[in-house]
């Protein structure tokens, strides 16, 4: 059946972007490489990660609101997989896999509200300090992932924690040969600018120059609300926001030993009080320290505020 897209929706969609410090902190599960699709492979493990999104689903309808489901996806691209073992076709396999077990929470939930997503990762860690691939290239390299998850259930892609604009803009374009809706999600620094200083507006409207706006629109994610509330002005293009729970840079974040999972309250205030001002926003979400508390702070914030 054909589902409604954010965009085209009255809802407001919940998504959750954090699991991966969820399942390292709160469950006590090793991620190596910070990579959560090996965990598909074994029961106990792949439990939990259905557990964390029917938490999410169970949640979205409590407060009358849809949610995606964010496959388990985001490492799973050749170059970050290889090393943990992966080759190409046991690769591809485990995107399906990922595919089918939100499918299956999906599915348990029984409700039309419910969109399965394709979550899209950089090739590189979004934080190195390396040079940008160009456009063509990062079309082709991200175009074997979105191959594969074209032959699944899922509704659309999220690409989430993109950083360089033309790896941005390549993904964006790899999605749409494939007929694949794409929701392109950028990462912040402190000031609300991409790692290499350019403005959050300024990316978007580069990443849509070189693609022809191909993105369905864009989010922020793996920020705190502090660092892109401001970069939001004029922004009708940016839809979404995934907040992380800590105040903290990511380079503080990447030394921390310990979660910062910061006031979940004060967290779904902020949020509340950036829809408030940007009405046309139709996801939030928990990225790194968010837990369902978080989230619920969020959806009830923005409920009383609507």
């Amino acid at each position: 059946m054909a589902r409604q897209l954010p965009h085209e929706s009255d809802k407001r969609f919940l998504v959750y972007a954090g699991t991966g410090t969820d399942l390292i902190f709160n469950h006590g599960i090793d991620l190596p490489g910070f990579a959560s699709f090996p965990l598909l492979e074994q029961p106990g493990t792949r439990a939990v990660l259905a557990s964390q999104m029917q938490a999410l689903a169970d949640l979205a309808g409590q407060m009358q609101a849809g949610c995606i489901l964010d496959a388990p996806t985001w490492m799973a691209n050749a170059d970050r997989a290889a090393p943990l073992g992966y080759d190409p076709q046991h690769l591809a396999a485990v995107n399906r896999d990922a595919v089918a077990l939100m499918e299956e929470v999906r599915q348990s939930a029984g409700r039309d509200d419910i969109l399965v997503s394709a979550c899209i990762g950089p090739r590189y860690d979004p934080y190195a300090d390396i040079p940008p691939m160009p456009v063509a290239e990062a079309k082709a390299y991200h175009s074997a992932q979105l191959t594969v998850l074209k032959e699944t259930t899922v509704d659309l892609v999220t690409a989430y924690t993109f950083n360089r604009i033309s790896e941005a803009a390549g993904c964006c374009l790899a999605a749409h040969d494939l007929d694949l809706p794409i929701i392109m999600s950028l990462v912040v620094e402190t000031e609300g600018c991409l790692a290499d200083g350019t403005p959050l507006g300024d990316a978007v409207s580069q990443i849509d120059d070189l693609t022809g706006s191909t993105a369905l629109f864009y989010m922020v994610n793996c920020a705190h609300p502090t660092h892109f509330a401001d970069a939001l002005n004029g922004q009708d293009r940016v839809l979404g926001l995934v907040a992380n729970a800590s105040r903290c840079s990511h380079a503080e974040l990447d030394e921390a030993e310990t979660l910062d999972e910061g006031d979940p309250r004060q967290l779904g205030e902020e949020i509340a009080q950036i829809v408030r001002d940007f009405p046309a926003m139709r996801i939030i979400g928990g990225c790194c320290g968010t837990d369902m508390r978080h989230l619920r702070a969020m959806a009830q914030g923005v409920a009383l505020g609507a």
